[in-house]
């Protein structure tokens, strides 16, 4: 056990508690002067304690007891996201949590995230770095994917949705997927979108109604916001206007910490959880925001170094799963408040308030930790 401490990779340990540090200081800022919302930084701690914890743990197990029971976890979500679906809490709008003692919610769709990386990398395993078969591997594998995404875009959750698909994009591409099954996947998931694009702009008015029928309108709301900002009302466009506007006022350095005038007047929803990138440019301005993304930088660095050096195969498609994530939702957090992405509920790791989304992003890190003291073991995977 003393060992593996000594092996622990300590600069990753570092980087995160420089972002529970930067994290408790967003939070109490984004909350300070709204009555409505009671998150305290104490209870915001206590998450991250519990997250430090479970990290640890995980770091310190074996990942391959993680990849070998993958295909019980794998179902074991599965389940949960149709039980959340009957008997889960709605929650602006997505029937996506399930409440929990103590005013603590847990949402069953980051937890299946994952899952996915962790089944798929037992999978492709077992090809031992051959290329993948399309009957054998690559349509198996989506598959796999294909049954959590329309689980969680039902529910509406269309962000969580989205990283499955980019985390099944990463680990073909890292598991030696031939161009040709690229090609014919790039044609489907086009012509896909174009059909849907299409569908969307044709049918807009009866798609809007429908949604307004079912109560469902914010995830269309969000995707005129995106495609279609003409055809938005003022109200409508509120978060995402408010957000580039208080962005853009913090300049180079920022109105400075507790004055964000937008954030202390109320003006950014949800500033404390998914708009928190908001709090930083308009506080830290544009050097806050680099020192953040480059906090990003050195994490996801140390990762690859990691999953390079890794002598089990599991071990690195787990890691690249796990960064393809995180890639993502870096990017689409911060690119949807400055106008590149459509507005979705997702999360920034490690930074914004949200309990599901930390344990898990601290449980993922965890498991790269594993790898790195785990590497000098046999593989469990033989030759296909």
């Amino acid at each position: 056990m003393l060992e593996k401490i000594k092996k622990i990779d300590w600069s990753i340990v570092v980087l995160l508690c420089g972002f529970a540090v930067i994290s408790s200081l967003l939070v109490y800022s984004a909350t300070l002067d709204d009555p409505d919302i009671t998150v305290p930084v104490s209870k915001s701690l206590t998450i991250y304690t519990i997250s430090f914890v479970l990290f640890f743990t995980v770091a310190l197990v074996d990942f391959r007891i993680f990849i070998k029971t993958s295909w019980f976890t794998y179902g074991f979500g599965i389940i949960l996201l149709i039980a959340v679906y009957l008997f889960g809490a709605e929650i602006n709008g997505a029937k996506g949590w399930f409440k929990l003692p103590g005013s603590y919610l847990f949402q069953p769709a980051e937890l299946v995230k994952l899952l996915i990386i962790l089944v798929i990398s037992s999978y492709m395993a077992k090809r031992n770095g051959e290329q993948m078969r399309l009957g054998q591997e690559v349509i198996p594998i989506g598959l796999l994917v294909f049954v959590p995404f329309v689980l969680v875009l039902i529910q509406p959750d269309l962000g969580n949705a989205v990283i499955y698909l980019v985390i099944l994009l990463g680990l073909y591409w890292i598991g030696n997927i031939k161009y040709s099954h690229v090609l014919i996947g790039t044609a489907i998931v086009g012509a896909l979108l174009a059909g849907f694009f299409y569908l969307f702009i044709h049918y807009h008015d009866e798609i809007k109604q429908y949604a307004v029928d079912h109560k469902k309108t914010h995830w269309v709301q969000r995707i005129d916001t995106f495609i279609m900002p003409d055809q938005v009302s003022e109200d409508e466009k509120y978060q995402a206007k408010r957000a580039k506007i208080a962005i853009g006022s913090g300049s180079l350095t920022g109105d400075g910490y507790l004055q964000g005038n937008s954030v202390h007047k109320n003006f950014i929803p949800f500033a404390y959880s998914d708009s928190i990138f908001v709090v930083v440019g308009e506080e830290f301005g544009f050097v806050g925001g680099a020192v953040l993304l480059m906090l990003y930088f050195l994490l996801i660095y140390r990762m690859i170094l990691i999953s390079i050096q890794s002598t089990d195969l599991s071990g690195s498609y787990l890691i690249v799963g796990i960064v393809s994530m995180y890639v993502f939702q870096v990017f689409q957090n911060i690119g949807m408040f400055i106008g590149l992405m459509p507005i979705t509920g997702i999360t920034l790791p490690f930074v914004s308030y949200g309990g599901t989304s930390l344990l898990i992003n601290m449980i993922a890190i965890g498991l790269v930790v594993s790898v790195k003291l785990h590497q000098d073991k046999p593989s469990m995977f033989k030759e296909a």
